[in-house]
């Protein structure tokens, strides 16, 4: 049995570029640690796409394509009292100056976990595998009526250690509205780049212009105080 129930997802824009490395500051040494705490909060994860991971995407469309940073959190029993807490955590840290202005939610919210599979070669369970290090993930956004992305064509990338899907329950109440949609999320043991044409393939085989993706990239898992993808972006321009 699989004690999490919910993953809840935040793709996040970083609207200045001279702000990213506050923002990372910020999320991994101060707004993350408060989450352990909530009760029903299993797990937390961060990954970044990097220019180099978002000139790998093997689909890029309008509501996704400015996302910075990919950041997971799986939740146990009770879920809505999680999830109460977890919005009113956010407000009480507003409130005290705690929360990075510099950011946008392109889509946030909870997603019911749907499946979970590891791949043959690794030892753990299918519902260890996020727990097990990761150098990075692979990142399926889907929504309309077109059948999911294929598992099992997934797990048979080789850098690929296991794979976990969620669903949106739009009948949920609360305080986010991540629409019909649903999230896959191939946790990797190699490097993101160099799995990333692989698993493209995977994403648009048998899709016609890949009917009903809006996204599919590759990011990479942030390694603490490592935080200069975007120190180039945020230089200024010569003047002329």
């Amino acid at each position: 049995m699989n004690k999490v129930k919910v993953g809840f997802f935040s793709f996040t824009e970083i609207t200045d570029p001279a702000e990213h490395r506050s923002y990372n500051e910020w999320h991994q040494l101060d707004h993350m640690p408060e989450q352990y705490p909530l009760l029903g909060m299993a797990f937390g994860q961060r990954w970044v796409s990097t220019p180099a991971c978002r000139a790998a995407r093997a689909v890029d469309g309008a509501l996704l394509g400015a996302v910075h940073y990919v950041t997971l959190y799986l939740m146990t029993e009770p879920v809505e009292g999680t999830l109460e807490q977890f919005h009113a955590l956010g407000g009480r840290l507003r409130e005290l100056g705690r929360f990075h202005e510099h950011r946008r939610a392109l889509l946030s919210g909870p997603f019911d976990v749907d499946t979970v599979a590891a791949a043959p070669r690794v030892l753990v369970s299918a519902e260890a595998v996020p727990y097990r290090p990761n150098r990075g993930a692979y990142i399926v956004v889907e929504e309309g009526p077109a059948a999911p992305v294929d598992t099992a064509a997934l797990l048979e990338v080789p850098a690929v250690a296991g794979v976990w899907s969620f669903i949106s329950d739009t009948e949920r109440s609360g305080a986010w509205r991540p629409g019909r949609r649903r999230v896959t999320v191939c946790f990797l043991d190699d490097a993101p780049l160099d799995a990333s044409a692989d698993l493209g393939e995977v994403v648009r085989r048998g899709r016609p212009d890949a009917a009903g993706v809006i996204h599919a990239g590759p990011v990479e898992t942030v390694t603490p105080w490592q935080w200069d993808w975007f120190d180039d972006e945020a230089k200024p321009l010569p003047a002329y």
